[in-house]
């Protein structure tokens, strides 16, 4: 099983005079150009004259434009020019867009530049069919319940990207077997004149007849029936700001609905709430995101930090109250010689405990859990992780296909990462596990924890990583866990 992502640099070669061209490490370089340095320009000035886009056959100019610093009229110091292109080129690809983007300069004229934007775009349409697990990841569902095929959820989910060549996202997901799930989201990322504002909207409908009703030992317990056992539905607009090329502001509002069946509030009657068998609230939100990285799809320098704070019980509904918060803070160095090192701090608190078990934190989801413990959930007001890892690139590699109908697929680029790392993490307990008779789940809360181990990432088209770790965790647990997307 090997499934992994990098990206392609395809462009057709030119012959400029006096070219200002650049690469950067990351497995998209295509080797062809090597920086040249024509003669000393660390005092010279020149006028930006003119923009050339190519290759962008659906995307329209203005959104290839946004990306760039320099704009017809600007000045630019010649010293300066091939970190700004750098900059532009990556700021492009981590559009998601393109199979590879680059940007070059060339002499138009005394002292003036004009400026060559190349990209190759992407397929934007996927109906992606759903083979998609009932549990948290794969190594619960394999481990913890026997890869039980009957915990298999299925469907379709359709990807359209780049709608009307604005950058426009539309999702749609239908999902039946245990849980049955309809979801629409829509993504405008800009929606006024200077491109700095965007909204998302979302809707979705839930049905679930396998329901995780409480935790032992810090391990999910199910409830399965014929019936539904719990139904949820919410509506939410997400408007969205970007001041600057690597830095968001989105403020966020959403309405949720949540039903309950008897069984499930007789297995827990804390589910909800005392003997609550529906529960309904609104949520505001704010999130600030600063993304300085390299390439967002498998990040190997720079850096990311996302703040979100969020409360429930904003303005029509009392069924839950409460105030979060949460970070996490990314840095990614290149130590050269193939050589990265990567660092991840996550943290999380809330100002209640005495909340329903529905709406209860937790380690242990996405990408916040230790590696080492992906069989656990951890639950707590507040908590917090850290994630170290060191790589080194054992192999990179660009296949061509040449009898490849579509251009988007001709080249399947291919990079293996060897790596070592080490996890740790805190999270208190909810006062409802301590003052039960017995306490439960008590050995992972409280205390500190941690994981360590060995691994290796394999990345490939399409933003696609595929990765294999053997984890060692502080219970004395081992053992080689599979994930299918990159660790944060």
């Amino acid at each position: 099983m090997l499934v992994a992502c990098c990206q392609v640099m395809q462009a057709a070669p030119h012959s400029f005079p006096h070219t200002y061209p650049f690469t950067i490490d990351t497995v998209k370089r295509t080797g062809r150009i090597k920086e040249t340095i024509l003669r000393d320009t660390s005092t010279q000035y020149a006028w930006v004259n003119r923009i050339y886009i190519l290759g962008n056959k659906k995307t329209r100019e203005r959104i290839i434009e946004r990306e760039l610093t320099l704009k017809p009229g600007d000045s630019v110091q010649l010293s300066q020019l091939p970190k700004i292109l750098e900059k532009d080129q990556q700021r492009l690809f981590n559009l998601q867009l393109f199979n590879s983007a680059e940007v070059r300069a060339f002499e138009s004229g005394p002292k003036t530049i004009d400026l060559l934007v190349e990209v190759n775009e992407r397929w934007y349409t996927f109906p992606v069919p759903i083979f998609q697990l009932a549990d948290r990841n794969f190594n619960e569902w394999w481990q913890t319940y026997n890869h039980d095929i009957s915990r298999v959820m299925y469907g379709l989910k359709l990807y359209q990207y780049n709608m009307r060549g604005r950058n426009e996202t539309l999702t749609f997901t239908a999902q039946f077997g245990f849980i049955q799930r309809f979801e629409l989201m829509y993504r405008v990322p800009y929606f006024d004149r200077k491109q700095k504002q965007g909204l998302i909207f979302q809707a979705d409908y839930i049905d679930a007849k396998n329901v995780a009703y409480r935790t032992q030992d810090h391990r999910l317990v199910f409830l399965e029936t014929d019936q539904v056992l719990r139904n949820s539905n919410g509506v939410g607009v997400t408007y969205t700001y970007r001041n600057n090329f690597y830095r968001y502001h989105r403020f966020g509002y959403q309405f949720r609905y949540t039903s309950i069946s008897d069984s499930l509030n007789r297995a827990n009657p804390n589910y909800l709430g005392p003997d609550r068998l529906n529960q309904q609230f609104d949520m505001l939100m704010y999130q600030f995101i600063a993304d300085y990285r390299d390439v967002v799809a498998y990040p190997l320098s720079g850096y990311n930090f996302l703040f979100t704070l969020q409360k429930y019980g904003f303005a029509f509904t009392e069924d839950l109250e409460k105030l979060d918060l949460s970070f996490h803070y990314a840095h990614y160095l290149d130590l050269k010689k193939n050589f990265y090192l990567s660092n991840f701090t996550f943290g999380y608190w809330s100002n209640r405990d005495d909340i329903p078990y529905y709406n209860y934190g937790a380690m242990g989801y996405n990408r916040i859990f230790l590696r080492g413990h992906e069989l656990n959930v951890i639950e707590g007001p507040t908590y917090f992780l850290n994630k170290t890892t060191l790589k080194k690139k054992i192999f990179s590699q660009t296949y061509s296909l040449p009898g490849s109908r579509f251009k988007q697929f001709k080249y399947m680029p291919l990079a293996i990462y060897l790596k070592t790392y080490f996890d740790f993490g805190y999270v208190k307990n909810y006062s409802a596990y301590e003052n039960a008779f017995p306490p439960q789940n008590t050995i992972l809360t409280n205390n500190m924890i941690s994981g360590t181990g060995i691994g290796l990432d394999f990345v490939a088209l399409y933003d696609s990583v595929f990765r294999l770790e053997y984890s060692f965790n502080s219970i004395g647990y081992n053992g080689l866990f599979i994930h299918i997307k990159k660790e944060f």
